[in-house]
C-alpha cells in the first residue's frame, strides 16, 4: 500500500513528530509513504517530498530527528483551488494517477472538511490526525500543538508579569483563538491571571471594572488579563478601550502574542501525542478504516468521523473558568 501524508492549515508544534510516526509505522509494516509538500495545494501541484535518491518516497532516515523540531518540514498551506469542485476532482485524479491508496492529512477542521469533500470522488482511505493549536476538535482530549502553544504563552505572560509588577500596571495579553478559548483559559490558569475573556462566554465590561476596583481596594498593584483574539468584545486593544471608557482604575498596556504561539520545539506532551496518533492512524488505515480522525480520549486511541470532529463547538470545562475566578482574589 502507498500512503500519502501531508500537513495542512496553520502549522502546529508536533506535526513533524506525527509525520515521523506515520513514516516509521507504515514502512515497518511493509508499506510505502509519499510525503506531500504544502498540503492540499502541494497535492494539486504534485509537489512531493524527494528522498535521498530523489524518489518521491520517504524512508526511515528521511524523518530522523524530526520529533524535536517545531514547524512543518513538509510545509503547510491553505488552498483556495482545493475549495472548488474542480480542485477536489483534480486532487482525486492526481492521487489515482500516482497510485496512492490512502491519505493521512494532519490538520484542523478545515483540513477535515477538505477530506470529507475528497472522499466523495476518491475511493482511497483517508484517516486524519488532529494538528491544530486551538484544541477545538471533538474526538480527542487535546490536539497536536496545543500543549506547546500554552507553554509558550505562559512563558511570555510570566515575563510580562515582571514588568506589570515593576510599573504597577494591568496588561491585556492577547492569545490565539478566533472561535475557541482553550488556549486563553489554560494560559490564564497556568500563569495565575486575574481575568480571562473568551468567545464562549459573554464579556461583561461593567462587571470586570467593578472587580478591578475591588482588587485595587485590596491593595492589588498589577493585573494580568488574558484575551482570546475571538472574544466578542474584540481584540485586546478594543477591549482595553472599552475598559478605560468604563472606568478601569489601572494603567494599562496591551501585548499581542500572535504567531509566536505556533513556533518552537514541541513540548514532551505534544511529541508523545503526535507520535501516538500518527502510529494509530496508520494502524487504522491498514485495518480498513476511512473517513475518520485518530485521537486520544482518556489516554485511549479513538476514531471519530471527520464530520463529527467539527459538528459542534468543543466546550471548555466550566470548572476551569470557575477555578480562575476563585484563585484571582
Amino acid at each position: 500500500m502507498k500512503i500519502g501524508v501531508f500537513c495542512s492549515g496553520g502549522d502546529a508544534p508536533g506535526m513533524n513528530a506525527c509525520v515521523r510516526a506515520v513514516v516509521r509505522r507504515a514502512i515497518s509494516e511493509g508499506h510505502e509513504v509519499v510525503g506531500i509538500n504544502r498540503g492540499y495545494q502541494g497535492l494539486l501541484d504534485e509537489d512531493f517530498f524527494a528522498s535521498e535518491s530523489c524518489e518521491p518516497l520517504m524512508s526511515m532516515r528521511s524523518v530522523s530527528g524530526w520529533s524535536r523540531f517545531g514547524g512543518a518540514f513538509l510545509r503547510s498551506s491553505r488552498s483556495i483551488e482545493f475549495c472548488t469542485e474542480a480542485g477536489v476532482k483534480k486532487a482525486a485524479s492526481i492521487l489515482t494517477r500516482h497510485g496512492i491508496d490512502a491519505l493521512l492529512p494532519i490538520g484542523g477542521d478545515g483540513t477535515f472538511h477538505g477530506a470529507v469533500d475528497l472522499a466523495k470522488c476518491w475511493e482511497g482511505r483517508i484517516v486524519g490526525c488532529p494538528g491544530t493549536i486551538d484544541n477545538d476538535l471533538i474526538g480527542t482530549d487535546f490536539t497536536i500543538g496545543f500543549s506547546t502553544a500554552v507553554q509558550t504563552a505562559v512563558e511570555a505572560v510570566d515575563k510580562i508579569r515582571d514588568t506589570a509588577e515593576s510599573h504597577e500596571r494591568m496588561f491585556l495579553v492577547e492569545v490565539m483563538g478566533r472561535h475557541s478559548g482553550f488556549i486563553a483559559v489554560h494560559t490564564a490558569l497556568a500563569a495565575a491571571a486575574e481575568c480571562v475573556c473568551i468567545p464562549e462566554t459573554k464579556t461583561d465590561i461593567p462587571a470586570i471594572v467593578r472587580d478591578l476596583h475591588e482588587l485595587k481596594a485590596r491593595g492589588k498593584t498589577s493585573v494580568m488579563m488574558i484575551v482570546a483574539e475571538g472574544d466578542e468584545e474584540g481584540d485586546a486593544v478594543k477591549l482595553n478601550e472599552e475598559l478605560q471608557a468604563a472606568g478601569n482604575p489601572f494603567s494599562t498596556r496591551c501585548v499581542i502574542l500572535g504567531h509566536l504561539q505556533r513556533g518552537g520545539s514541541p513540548s514532551p506532551e505534544d511529541r508523545i501525542l503526535a507520535s501516538s496518533v500518527g502510529d494509530f492512524a496508520v494502524q487504522a488505515i491498514l485495518t480498513g478504516q476511512t473517513g475518520v480522525m485518530a485521537g486520544l480520549i482518556g489516554g485511549q486511541p479513538t476514531l471519530t468521523r471527520f464530520e463529527d470532529t467539527y459538528a459542534q463547538h468543543k466546550p471548555i470545562p466550566t470548572e476551569l473558568s470557575s477555578l480562575i475566578e476563585r484563585l484571582a482574589r
